[in-house]
């Protein structure tokens, strides 16, 4: 099961499975030491998104979180799979999900590891600056437009 909730919707359980799966896969597995915790989970537009598959054994298999920009602009980030439930499409997933939370009017931007930029790609969104690298891993900056309607 797919939920979305803001900070303040979200029980302190989900909440530390959220925090306790980044840490598993950023911090640990990719050997990223960086401060997790940088207060944006908290904002009062953000919106967490997170699979469930077990509604019986509740657990966090899968998440991200979906930013308001001062500029308008929507950014999807922390996009994070626990290892044993890669493959099976919950990011693919989510991203649909975060998606349909983005206001028509809004681009969405993300900084995608390297490897995921064709992936991405896959939902509209395009490189829109060189490689850089963040944390030891190489990124890409991309951008999907706003899906404003042409008026009549």
């Amino acid at each position: 099961m797919i939920h979305a909730a803001v900070f303040d919707q979200l029980d302190p359980r989900t909440l530390y499975r959220i925090l306790r799966l980044r840490s598993e896969v950023f911090v640990v597995e990719q050997a990223c030491v960086y401060l997790d915790l940088d207060g944006r989970d908290m904002e009062r537009a953000t919106v967490h998104v997170w699979a469930d598959p077990v509604e019986e054994a509740p657990a966090v298999a899968a998440a991200l979180r979906l930013l308001a920009e001062p500029d308008g602009s929507r950014r999807i980030g922390r996009v994070v799979t626990a290892a044993e439930e890669r493959g099976l499409g919950l990011a693919r997933t989510l991203l649909e999900r975060a998606l349909t939370l983005v206001p028509d009017d809004a681009p969405v931007v993300l900084d995608a590891q390297v490897r995921l930029e064709d992936w991405y790609r896959g939902w509209g969104f395009e490189r829109t600056g060189p490689d850089f690298e963040e944390d030891g891993i190489v990124h890409v900056p991309m951008r999907r437009p706003a899906r404003v309607e042409a008026g009549p």
